[in-house]
């Protein structure tokens, strides 16, 4: 009996073995099968040891299949991780990369319509501050706004072996810091001018009409500077001479002269903040043929910055522009002229609120022996010509500007006493033109409002050029058929330094 017992329970352990062995190869999972092991063991307790030991051995295989059906699942999961890992990247990359697209088109990349702007200028350069295109922001919110500092102009140590203590003395350095607050408006006011400027540059070509150049100009310059009267704003009208006429020549209202391919035109505007005026110009050609003579006027004016610093005579910087620019020639329609000075055309110093505070820097040899001044503000510019290098008064007068020292008139026309109280408190002593009195803001919105606009003027504005109060400035004009060019920059001579602070990428 009790080896047909054993033979019994043999069978029976032999037949849930093959049980076991056809559920694994159906059922990959490995969870259901420690309970059946458990469950045959606590059934088959009592049997013989060779019996524990083969279930001891498939114990072990069932273990070591488990195991192996572990590793492959964590193996699995490290691979779904390593897979989601993958796709992170290329998610973050390509959001890198559109990041990258978005910087891109922050950029600066267009370029201007005239020749000899600089290689590395762009019209849009002001993008890299925050800026819109077109400029929008006023840049005062775009440094201040920010906690920045307005960007330096360069800086160039002055010259003469008497001044080369200076860029190490504690004293001036100390000088310099005690002046930071008037150089601060004085860079404002430059970041303006190159903003504005490098607009304009994006639009001038030919067939624009004068008059909408210089009211986009002028009205973009009111908004980037936030134009508050004589507190902030515009320094002087927007000059556009053109050929033969050197400067103050602006579009009176009616004026309908549209720019032409073959021209060569001044653009010449100022901003000022608290009178801090910057005084800037350059000449526009679309013509090659006109390169070499706007090479001149530049590499003359460059000349001129060179030569200018504390303790140099006015006649050395006027010596050394006439020598760079009268070695240039311009070849126009088969006939060879040398590039000319205009003699009677020159540099001069800038004062608050006075754009001619008194000092002449000339561009031709013999001027003034006066020295230049610590602390001083000026205006470098010089002016090339194919004519006679002489210039006269001549077509309407558009520029007018109220004497600095303009002594007090009795006026007996009530029009010009309007006229006059109109001029102080919106223009002071800065110069103005017709079309800004024939503004619906006679010239000032943060002053006028919307009821500025001045009626029936041109006689009450005689009668304040007649009295000498109001000093009119007519376009000066060289031999008609000629061409005239121009460059001008505006300097400070710090104590430590001279700072060139309307210089820009574009001249």
């Amino acid at each position: 009996k009790q080896t047909n017992k054993q033979t019994n329970t043999f069978k029976q352990q032999n037949k849930l073995i093959m049980t076991v062995q056809d559920h694994k190869e159906t059922t990959p999972s490995t969870k259901e099968h420690p309970t059946v092991e458990h469950e045959h063991e606590h059934d088959h307790h009592a049997a013989d040891p060779e019996e524990e030991g083969a279930d001891d051995d498939e114990e072990d295989d069932e273990e070591e299949e488990e195991r192996g059906n572990q590793d492959n699942t964590n193996t699995n999961k490290k691979d779904k991780k390593k897979r989601k890992k993958k796709k992170k990247k290329k998610s973050s990359s390509a959001a890198g990369t559109g990041g990258q697209s978005s910087q891109q088109q922050q950029q600066p990349s267009l370029k201007p319509h005239s020749r000899l702007l600089g290689e590395k200028h762009f019209t849009d350069y002001y993008v890299k501050y925050g800026q819109t295109n077109p400029p929008t922001i006023p840049v005062a919110d775009l440094f201040e706004g920010k906690g920045k500092e307005y960007p330096m102009g360069e800086i160039t140590l002055h010259p003469l072996e008497s001044n080369t203590y200076r860029e190490t003395s504690a004293e001036k350095r100390a000088h310099d810091r005690m002046q930071e607050g008037i150089y601060a408006k004085v860079r404002h006011a430059a970041e303006v001018h190159r903003q504005v400027r490098s607009y304009a540059q994006s639009f001038i070509k030919p067939g624009i009409k004068l008059a909408d150049m210089c009211q986009m100009l002028e009205d973009k310059n009111r908004e980037l500077i936030q134009e508050d009267g004589l507190n902030r704003g515009i320094g002087f009208p927007t000059g556009c001479s053109l050929n033969h006429v050197a400067a103050h020549y602006t579009p009176n209202p009616g004026d309908d002269t549209v720019l032409q391919y073959d021209d060569v035109m001044k653009v010449d505007f100022g901003t000022q903040i608290d009178g801090r005026i910057i005084d800037s110009a350059w000449t526009v050609s679309f013509n090659p043929r006109y390169d070499p003579l706007l090479e001149a006027v530049k590499e003359a004016t460059e000349t001129g910055i060179k030569t200018a610093g504390i303790d140099v005579r006015l006649c050395d910087v006027g010596e050394a522009i006439q020598e760079v620019m009268e070695s240039y020639e311009v070849e126009l329609d088969g006939k060879t002229y040398q590039v000319q000075c205009i003699r009677n055309l020159n540099g001069h110093s800038i004062g608050p609120y006075q754009i001619h505070a008194g000092k002449s820097v000339p561009i031709v040899k013999g001027g003034d022996t006066t020295k230049m001044e610590e602390d001083e503000v000026y205006a470098i510019e010089t002016f090339g010509t194919t004519g006679r290098g002489y210039i006269v008064e001549d077509l309407e007068c558009s520029h007018f500007m109220k004497n600095f020292h303009a002594p007090h008139v009795p006026l007996r026309l009530p029009r010009a006493k309007k006229l006059l109280t109109h001029i102080n408190k919106t223009f002071g002593t800065l110069a103005f033109c017709r079309r800004w009195l024939e503004r619906e803001d006679g010239g000032s919105f943060a002053v006028n409002g919307k009821h500025g606009k001045q009626d029936k003027y041109m006689g009450a504005l005689k009668n304040l050029c007649d009295v000498g109060i109001i000093q009119p400035y007519p376009p000066l004009v060289d031999v008609k058929g000629s061409y005239t060019a121009q460059y001008e920059h505006t300097i400070m001579l710090r104590a430590t330094c001279k700072e060139i602070v309307s210089r820009g990428d574009d001249y």
